[in-house]
């Protein structure tokens, strides 16, 4: 039966995260949202790696499940459901390479808590990893692909949202214009590249140079209330190497939920303090010059892009997996009331909903309009549908500021 995970999440230890996440949240919210598997996020951390250890026990599948005097009756009924860790962190590496200074961040996968002890203490010796969740390393993210092969066989490295402008393989700002640039001689042990909110798999399916590769998608939530916003679904066993081997194949991965891309904050080009939003052929006749104040604008992930494609926009490769393009159930509820996502109105009747069809990417998914409806939230009902067909208005996000999606205007 095909199962949801949730594979790039960050813990409380790292910088500008809610204080909120913990095991427990996690495991509740998983729950909440529809997710299988989630991954433990920021595993380099040593205090969060010793929580884990405490509160997490192993469930002799690679993967771990919290432990049952940790948890809470705080779930409703129609959303109760196992959920999984995967061991997993993201890693930030600044170095100097080709005369240029690179800043990637990549996404770790691991089978088990020696593995992370030994990544760890590799690690350590090169930079202080107490200092963020997400370490900042003085370290070619080559060689740390290195370290992480030899750390374990099961191991796996994935260059993670791998199209941001500042910390991706391919940013625009500091990255690389092919895998090969970056991981030379050992970019065949590269099997996926993480997309992305700002990226979907159409955009991707341009570049044939990453037809070999498994677009994954995840939310890289900085707050439980995030999981899941992107999402992966697979079609195999629940287990470590089962996941791990799907990433690497494509059999058993059956595909993404996705972020429209336009509503991530690094799509289009820009430049935020000027309120200047440019499209990638208004940027180039430009210079990359904002209009108004002559610094350079953000180039976006779409003018990256368009710049790495040798395809025409609308082509799709033989075997890609599905995807479903969704937006988070809070902001729909919040449009249809007229109030703020954080408002009181909005937390109770998204607690409504789940309580009467179970987990947010269940209503977003698969519960039939007119069932929500009638259960007398029309306007929620209409904005779900209009969401699925893609009949939405969209100002696309842009230099760090998110874009803002409506379905009811």
């Amino acid at each position: 039966m095909p199962f949801i995970a949730d594979l790039h999440i960050h813990s409380r230890f790292s910088r500008a995260c809610s204080r909120d996440l913990t095991p427990e949240t996690l495991w509740r919210w998983g729950q909440l949202k529809g997710l299988r598997v989630i991954g433990t996020g920021d595993l380099t951390h040593p205090h969060w790696l010793g929580e884990l250890k405490e509160k997490l026990e192993p469930s002799g599948d690679g993967l771990f499940t919290l432990k049952r005097e940790l948890r809470t009756d705080a779930v409703p009924e129609s959303c109760r459901a196992e959920v999984s860790f995967l061991l997993s962190g993201e890693i930030s590496c600044i170095y100097s390479k080709g005369g240029k200074t690179r800043k990637v961040h990549a996404l770790v996968f691991l089978p088990d808590f020696a593995a992370a002890s030994r990544l760890n203490g590799a690690l350590a010796r090169i930079g202080n990893l107490g200092s963020d969740g997400r370490p900042i390393l003085g370290l070619d993210v080559k060689r740390l692909l290195q370290i992480v092969l030899d750390v374990s066989p099961d191991a796996m490295l994935v260059p993670a949202h791998a199209w941001t402008p500042h910390f991706s393989v391919f940013g625009a700002s500091s990255g690389f214009d092919s895998l090969e640039e970056c991981f030379e001689e050992l970019t065949p042990h590269i099997h996926a590249i993480e997309t992305g909110l700002s990226s979907d798999p159409p955009m991707n399916w341009r570049i044939s140079m990453l037809d070999r590769l498994t677009l994954i998608s995840n939310s890289d939530a900085h707050s439980p209330a995030k999981l899941g916003r992107e999402a992966n679904i697979f079609s195999c066993g629940v287990s470590y190497g089962a996941i791990t081997d799907a990433i690497k194949t494509g059999e058993g991965f059956a595909g993404t939920i996705e972020f429209f891309p336009e509503e991530g904050k690094y799509y289009a080009d820009g430049h935020r303090a000027c309120d200047v939003r440019l499209s990638p052929g208004e940027t180039m006749a430009r210079d990359c010059l904002c209009p108004a104040c002559g610094k350079r604008v953000t180039v976006g992930v779409l003018h990256r892009v368009e710049k790495l494609a040798d395809r025409p926009a609308g082509i799709r490769p033989e075997g890609a997996p599905q995807f479903r393009s969704v937006v988070p159930l809070a902001e729909l509820i919040g449009e249809a009331l007229r109030v703020g996502v954080a408002s009181k109105k909005v937390e109770r009747a998204y607690f409504d909903l789940l309580g009467k069809w179970g987990s947010e990417l269940t209503i977003l998914m698969e519960t039939p309009p007119a069932e929500i409806a009638l259960a007398g939230y029309p306007l929620v009902a209409e904005a779900i549908r209009r969401m699925r067909q893609g009949e939405i208005s969209i100002i696309p996000g842009f230099d760090g500021e998110f874009g803002r999606i409506r379905a009811l205007e």
